[in-house]
């Protein structure tokens, strides 16, 4: 009886560290060669609602705002280094918008649930 004791036991922490596994992957966008967190898009967008560049400035900076920002998530700052920054941006933020990534929905979006 022990033995079956220990393999429920066994079966249920091991069902207990799959749900945890699975809640703790992310969604991905993937993009012109850039794969970002789905998490990492939807920040870069309070970036740039917080953005602390004057309009002129904005309008004479080769790089976008949040290139710019000290809190720029990890992954999204290698998208700065490229000169279609600007419009990687708008895409990655056009694709979080518009489309269901945690879903699928999305071809662009990886580790969905």
């Amino acid at each position: 009886m022990g033995g079956r004791t220990m393999s429920g036991l066994l079966s249920g922490v091991t069902l207990v560290l799959l749900v945890l596994l699975q809640s703790t992957q992310s969604v991905y966008i993937q993009y012109q060669g850039f794969q970002v967190q789905l998490e990492s898009v939807k920040k870069l967008r309070d970036l740039e609602r917080q953005s602390e560049l004057s309009p002129r400035l904005q309008a004479q900076s080769l790089l976008p705002v949040p290139c710019y920002h000290s809190a720029l998530p990890p992954d999204l700052q290698p998208v700065c280094a490229s000169r279609e920054a600007a419009s990687i941006f708008k895409a990655l933020e056009t694709i979080a918008a518009s489309s269901h990534c945690e879903l699928c929905e999305n071809a662009a979006c990886t580790g969905c649930l």
